[in-house]
């Protein structure tokens, strides 16, 4: 599973990835609107974790482009403010299936991915 990450905190953006890629997820991270757009321009993933208040950028633009480019992207969306609590993120992004709070758990993260990302069956040949 390719994720992309979107998250301007440093510090949070890499321990969520470090915990990922334990779990044997390929992870990529961009810290605004131009590298992600810039990464999902040239590579398809199979999910978006996306911080919904950027200051360099805005995260709508972002989911935008990701469905644009793939309809079917499953979006979590992660926040420290309680703005989007009376579920409006899910109007603003389509394809958002999770609203979370920062600061999170790394593992509910992992766990909320699994969840909504189709697996990956690889058919093993035998002789």
């Amino acid at each position: 599973m390719r994720v992309l990450l979107v998250q301007h905190n440093e510090g949070m953006s890499d321990l969520w990835a470090a915990h990922l890629k334990r779990q044997g997820v390929d992870v990529v991270q961009a810290s605004s609107q131009a590298q992600a757009v810039e990464y999902l321009r040239l590579n398809e993933i199979d999910a978006l974790v996306l911080d919904v208040v950027l200051p360099d950028g805005s995260a709508i633009a972002i989911s935008d482009y990701a469905t644009y480019r793939q309809p079917d992207i499953p979006i979590v969306a992660v926040t420290s403010g309680s703005f989007f609590s009376d579920g409006s993120i899910f109007e603003l992004i389509p394809n958002a299936c999770s609203l979370m709070r920062t600061p999170l758990r790394p593992d509910d993260l992992a766990a909320v991915l699994d969840h909504y990302t189709p697996s990956t069956v690889t058919a093993v040949k035998t002789a």
